[in-house]
C-alpha cells in the first residue's frame, strides 16, 4: 500500500481516494479491498489533522491481506506521514 499526502491551506476540507488497479484482481476483490480500507479510514479520521487530500493506493498483496494486516499497514503508513494526532 501507499500513501500519498497532500497539506492544504484550508484547514475544513478533508478528501481521501483510494485506488485499486486491476492487478489486483477482478471487481470483487478489488471492491472488497476498497470497502476494508474506507472502513479503516473512517475509524481513523477523528485522529486524523485536518487539511488534508489523501490518496491510498493498493498493491496486488492487499488482495490477499486480512483486515487488521490492512490496517497495522495504515498505521505505519500514517505514522511515517505524521498524519496522525496524539
Amino acid at each position: 500500500m501507499l500513501l500519498g499526502i497532500l497539506k492544504i491551506a484550508d484547514d475544513s476540507c478533508q478528501r481521501i481516494g483510494i485506488v485499486t488497479s486491476r492487478r489486483i484482481g477482478n471487481a470483487v476483490i478489488r471492491n472488497r479491498v476498497r470497502r476494508r480500507l474506507r472502513e479503516i479510514v473512517r475509524a481513523a479520521r477523528p485522529r486524523l489533522i485536518s487539511g488534508l487530500w489523501l490518496v491510498i493506493v493498493a498493491k496486488v498483496p492487499s488482495a490477499a491481506a486480512s483486515f487488521s494486516a490492512l490496517a497495522e499497514e495504515w498505521t505505519q503508513l500514517a505514522r511515517r506521514g505524521s498524519i496522525l494526532r496524539d
